[in-house]
C-alpha cells in the first residue's frame, strides 16, 4: 500500500517497463468499442484505466493534459486520448489513439445510419424512434443544466445566457457569431471584473495517489514533446495539405456548389467552433445541415442524435449521420450507388471535423508540457461557455417542439410523447440514471405504443 503522507518527490521511484506500440494500440483499439457515456464517461474510463489501473500516466499529469483539452474547440475525450497517446510514442502514437477513438463510431453509425433509412418504415423500427425523440428532448434539456450548474455562478454569466438564447430563438443569430460576441464580452469583462469571469475548472487535482507511474508528476517531458518552432512549422504546413488535399479533389470533382464540397467547408467550420462539447454545436449543424442546405429533416436530425447517444464514441460523431443522410438523398455517383455516396459522405465529414482536434494536440503539446501548472481557463472561454447554456436551451425548445407537435401547432399535441419525455426527465434529474439506460427504456415503451397503434 502506497504511503500516501509521503510526498511524491520522496518517494523512490520504481521503475516501469515501457508501454509498446502494440499495448497501446490494443488498448486504444477497446476503448473505442466501449467509450459509452458522454465525455464524462469516457474521461472516466480513461482515468480508471490508465491512471488507477494500468498507471501510465499520473492523475497530476492526466489533469494537465484535460484541463488543456478543455480549452480547444472540439470533443475533449478524444483529444485527451490523442495526447496521451502522443506523449507515450510520439505523433503516430497520437494519430493512433485518436483515430481508434473515432473510427468504431464511425463504422457503426455508418451501418445504422443505413439500416434507419432503408428500414424507417418498418413499423417496429418506427415504433423504437417513436420513443427515443422525447428522450432525447429530456437529454438535451438535463444536459443544459448540467452545464449550466457549472457554469453560471454569477449574474453576469446568467445574462449572457439569456443574451445568447434570446439571439438565437428570437433574432436567428447565427452560432459562430454567438459564440465571437460572448468571447469579446469575456475579453471586456475579464479585464474589467475578471472575478466574474474567472471560474475553476470542474477537474480538480485529488489527493489520492496510486503509485509511481509510468509518466509520473515529476517525470521529465521527453524529447519529442518538447516545444521547438520548426516542428510547429511543418506540423501547420502538414494539416494545411491534410485539409487542402481533399477539399481541392471535391473543388475539382464535384465544383464549390458540389454535396460533398459544401460538407466539407461547413463541417470545418463546425470543427472551430465546438466550445462546450457537441451539444452547444448541434445548433449550429441544424441551422446549416437542416435550414440552409436541406441535406436532412428535422425529424431526421432528432433520430440521428439518438443514434449518436446511442453508440460509442464522441457524441459530435453525430455529423456522421448527417453526412449519410446527406449523400444518400444527393447522390453524386448516380441512383444506382446512394450507400456509396452515403459513406464517402459520412467519412468525409468525419475527417474534416475531426482534423483540426488532432493538429491543436499534436501543435500545442509541446507548449502545454513546458507551462504545466500555469494552464488556466479564460475570459472569454468562461465567456462562450455561459452562452453556450442558453443555446442548447435553445436546441431544447426545438426538439420539444417537433416531439410534441410534430405536425405544427395547427395538429395534434402527442400526449404519449410528453408522457416519455416527463418519465425520461424524472429518470435523469431525479434518479440519476444513465442515457443508455434510459434510451433503451424509451425505445421500448415507443414500440409498444407503436405496434398498440399499428
Amino acid at each position: 500500500m502506497a504511503d500516501t503522507d509521503t510526498p511524491a518527490t520522496e518517494r523512490p521511484q520504481v521503475e516501469r517497463p515501457p508501454v509498446g506500440v502494440l499495448e497501446a494500440f490494443l488498448f486504444w483499439l477497446k476503448l473505442g468499442f466501449i467509450s459509452f457515456g458522454g465525455p464524462a464517461g469516457q474521461i472516466s474510463i480513461m482515468h480508471q484505466e490508465l491512471v488507477e489501473r494500468r498507471r501510465w500516466i499520473s492523475e497530476k499529469r492526466f489533469l494537465h493534459a484535460l484541463n488543456y483539452c478543455m480549452l480547444l474547440p472540439g470533443p475533449e475525450a478524444q483529444q485527451l486520448a490523442t495526447y496521451l497517446g502522443w506523449l507515450m510514442h510520439r505523433s503516430w502514437g497520437g494519430v493512433i489513439a485518436g483515430a481508434l477513438f473515432v473510427l468504431p463510431s464511425l463504422l457503426i453509425l455508418i451501418a445504422l445510419s443505413w439500416i434507419y433509412i432503408a428500414f424507417g418504415e418498418v413499423p417496429a423500427v418506427a415504433g423504437i424512434f417513436y420513443g427515443i425523440k422525447p428522450a432525447v428532448t429530456a437529454i438535451v434539456v438535463h444536459a443544459a443544466h448540467r452545464i449550466g450548474s457549472r457554469a453560471l455562478k454569477n449574474p453576469w454569466l446568467w445574462a449572457i445566457a439569456a443574451a445568447s438564447f434570446v439571439a438565437i430563438f428570437a433574432l436567428n443569430v447565427p452560432f459562430p457569431l454567438i459564440v465571437l460576441g460572448a468571447g469579446i464580452i469575456g475579453y471586456i469583462g475579464g479585464r474589467l471584473v475578471p472575478e466574474k469571469f474567472v471560474i475553476g475548472g470542474g477537474h480538480k487535482a485529488a489527493s489520492t495517489h496510486y503509485g509511481p507511474a509510468l509518466i509520473d508528476d515529476h517525470t521529465p517531458a521527453p524529447e519529442h514533446a518538447r516545444f521547438r518552432w520548426p516542428r510547429l512549422l511543418a506540423l501547420i504546413v502538414l494539416g494545411a495539405a491534410l485539409w487542402l488535399l481533399p477539399m481541392g479533389i471535391l473543388l475539382a470533382a464535384f465544383g464549390w456548389n458540389g454535396t460533398l464540397t459544401q460538407m466539407g467547408w461547413f463541417f470545418t467550420k463546425a470543427a472551430l467552433l465546438t466550445f462546450g462539447g457537441a451539444y452547444a454545436v448541434l445548433p449550429y449543424v441544424y441551422q446549416g445541415a437542416v435550414g440552409h442546405y436541406g441535406w436532412l429533416t428535422p425529424t431526421q436530425m432528432i433520430d440521428g442524435l439518438a443514434l449518436g447517444e446511442t453508440t460509442p464514441g464522441p457524441l459530435i460523431m453525430v455529423v456522421a449521420f448527417v453526412g449519410f443522410v446527406g449523400g444518400y438523398a444527393h447522390p453524386m455517383f448516380g441512383a444506382d450507388h446512394p450507400f456509396a455516396a452515403g459513406a464517402i459522405a459520412a467519412s468525409l465529414v468525419t475527417w474534416f471535423t475531426f482534423l483540426p482536434s488532432f493538429l491543436f494536440i499534436l501543435a500545442g503539446g509541446p507548449l502545454v508540457e513546458s507551462t504545466r501548472n500555469e494552464l488556466k481557463f479564460t475570459a472569454p472561454l468562461t465567456a462562450i461557455t455561459a452562452a453556450v447554456v442558453g443555446v442548447i436551451l435553445n436546441l431544447a425548445l426545438f426538439f420539444g417542439f417537433h416531439v410534441l407537435w410534430p405536425n405544427g401547432f395547427a395538429g395534434m399535441f402527442d400526449w404519449p410523447s410528453a408522457l416519455i419525455a416527463a418519465g425520461a426527465a424524472i429518470a435523469l434529474f431525479r434518479f440519476k440514471r444513465g442515457v443508455i439506460q434510459v434510451l433503451v427504456a424509451c425505445a421500448l415503451i415507443g414500440l409498444a405504443i407503436h405496434l398498440v397503434r399499428w
